[in-house]
C-alpha cells in the first residue's frame, strides 16, 4: 500500500524498535509510564545512535487496545513518555506506530486482521512513507522472530536481541534475521559500526579507521 506512494520527506535510514522486551522492559499489556523502564543496554544504545543521522522509531504491537486491556488513548501517554525517555538519553524518537488490532479481541473496530500487526510490515512501511525513510539502508531491532519478519518484509536489516524472549523458533527464510546479540548496547554497535563502514564521510569518521562489517 505505501510503498507505491511517493515519500513526504528526504530519504534517511532509520532504526526501528520494538518497545516490549526489546526497549523497555517487558511489562505486560503496560501503559503506565511509571513503570516504563529501559531494557538492559538500550540507553546506552541510545546514546550511540543519537551521533548518527539516524531517524529512530518504536514500532509496537498494542493487541490490548482490540483485547479490551485499556483505551486507545492511553497509548498517547505512551508516546509522550517514550519521547521523555529517548530525550533523556540525548536522542529524538521520530514517531511512535502502534498496532492495536488482534483478530480475536473484542473491541470494535479493532478487533480485526489487519496489515500493520507484526509480523506484518504495515507499521514499518507507514513510517517510511511519512518520514522518507530509506528502508533497504534500515534496521528492525526486536526481541522475537516476528520482529525480524516484519522487518525483512519491509526490506530492512534486522537483528534479533536474543534475551530469551522468543520461545517458538518457528524457522522460515524471512524469519532469519542478519545478526543476533544479547543486547540492545551490541545492536546498536553492530548498527554503527556497519553505518562508519558504508557512509564514511557522513559519520565524520577516516575511512581508514571504521571496522569492515561482516556481510
Amino acid at each position: 500500500m505505501f510503498d507505491s506512494l511517493p515519500s513526504l520527506a528526504p530519504s534517511r535510514p532509520a532504526v526501528f524498535f520494538d518497545k516490549d522486551g526489546t526497549l523497555l522492559d517487558d511489562v505486560p499489556y503496560n501503559v503506565d509510564p511509571a513503570q516504563m523502564r529501559f531494557a538492559r543496554g538500550a540507553a546506552d544504545a541510545l546514546a550511540l545512535l543519537a551521533r548518527y543521522p539516524l531517524r529512530l522509531f518504536v514500532v509496537s504491537n498494542q493487541s490490548g487496545v482490540a483485547l479490551g486491556r485499556f483505551p486507545h488513548d492511553a497509548l498517547e501517554r505512551v508516546e509522550a513518555e517514550l519521547h521523555a525517555m529517548f530525550a533523556s538519553c540525548g536522542a529524538t524518537l521520530s514517531g511512535f506506530y502502534a498496532c492495536p488490532h488482534h483478530p480475536h479481541g473484542s473491541v470494535h473496530p479493532y478487533a480485526r486482521a489487519c496489515d500493520c500487526r507484526k509480523p506484518a510490515p504495515g507499521l514499518l512501511l507507514r513510517a517510511a512513507h511519512e518520514h522518507g525513510v530509506e528502508l533497504a539502508s534500515s534496521w528492525m531491532v526486536g526481541d522475537i522472530l516476528d520482529d525480524v519478519e516484519a522487518g525483512q518484509r519491509a526490506g530492512c536489516r534486522t537483528i534479533l536481541a536474543d534475551c530469551g524472549n522468543e520461545t517458538e523458533w518457528q524457522s522460515a527464510p524471512e524469519r532469519v534475521p542478519y545478526a543476533i546479540v544479547t543486547n540492545l548496547r551490541d545492536a546498536a554497535q553492530m548498527i554503527a559500526d556497519t553505518f562508519d563502514y558504508e557512509h564514511p564521510r557522513a559519520s565524520g569518521r577516516p575511512f581508514a579507521q571504521t571496522r569492515a562489517v561482516p556481510r
